[in-house]
């Protein structure tokens, strides 16, 4: 039987349902403590429904909720301002981690909180090992880190849109195929996650320069570029190494478990 995994970026998931259950309770951008209860209430019930949703919308015959390392990821030592100035979880809603995971348990879902890496990483080397096998994999989530992954096997669902982040959504919204993401970012940065790129050079400059000559390794090695952009590209040389490191997916991390380990239990076993 071929498999469907779907893998949940759960603070993705989890921190846009919380936003949309305080936004009616908020005063001047404010919850007040009395509220908090009744929020956080909403949040686990909008939660569990949200899953099942999604398995019913999805059918997959494995599941995992995937969480970030409660200690910072090797990104941070290589870049301390990583994120830096991105607004932290709450802390009553870190606080209800546990009864949330212990909802989508209840569902049949179980979740994986690494060691010392991202989310965004375990959820690339599964999606990969799985994809490798020819089988189906689906990541639920709204971060476009995951669009660098997108092949015949492998799929990005956006929940809160019910639409899939496809190639020609890419093509749409970067400019250029999902092959080039990498490339792209390099040279542009990425202001979510404060990396920076190459000074200079945005998004339209990127496109254009990736779709004349392919890729950045031609990029660097072509004769005819604008003497600018010549200058821009060695004057940025180490700095387009290191995004490109903070940028790209880690996809050889040990997970520990086997698929077995998170078939849905209405599936039949192998």
């Amino acid at each position: 039987m071929s498999a469907h995994v779907v893998l949940i970026d759960a603070l993705n998931l989890i921190r846009r349902i919380y936003a949309v259950q305080e936004r009616p309770f908020l005063f001047n951008g404010e919850l007040a403590e009395n509220t908090q209860q009744q929020v956080l209430h909403n949040t686990v019930q909008a939660c569990a429904q949200a899953l099942q949703n999604i398995i019913s919308q999805l059918e997959p015959t494995h599941a995992l909720a995937v969480f970030d390392s409660e200690a910072p990821c090797f990104r941070y030592a290589l870049y301390p301002d990583y994120k830096k100035g991105r607004a932290k979880m709450p802390e009553h809603l870190a606080n209800k981690m546990n009864d949330i995971q212990d909802v989508f348990l209840d569902l049949g879902v179980d979740s994986l909180i690494p060691d010392e890496d991202e989310a965004d990483d375990v959820i690339a080397t599964l999606s990969i090992k799985v994809a490798l096998r020819n089988q189906r994999v689906t990541i639920v989530s709204t971060d476009k880190a995951f669009l660098t992954l997108l092949n015949d096997n492998i799929q990005v669902y956006d929940y809160f849109n019910r639409r899939y982040l496809d190639a020609d959504y890419v093509k749409q919204k970067f400019s250029v195929g999902p092959d080039k993401l990498l490339d792209l970012w390099t040279l542009t940065g990425d202001t979510t996650n404060k990396i920076p790129g190459v000074a200079g050079i945005g998004q339209v400059t990127a496109a254009q320069l990736l779709d004349e000559h392919g890729s950045l390794a031609a990029i660097k090695n072509a004769e005819h570029i604008k003497p600018a952009v010549r200058k821009k590209l060695d004057e940025n040389q180490s700095q387009m190494h290191l995004s490109r490191q903070l940028l790209t997916l880690k996809q050889d991390i040990p997970l520990g478990f086997n698929l077995k380990d998170i078939r849905l239990s209405q599936q039949p076993v192998e």
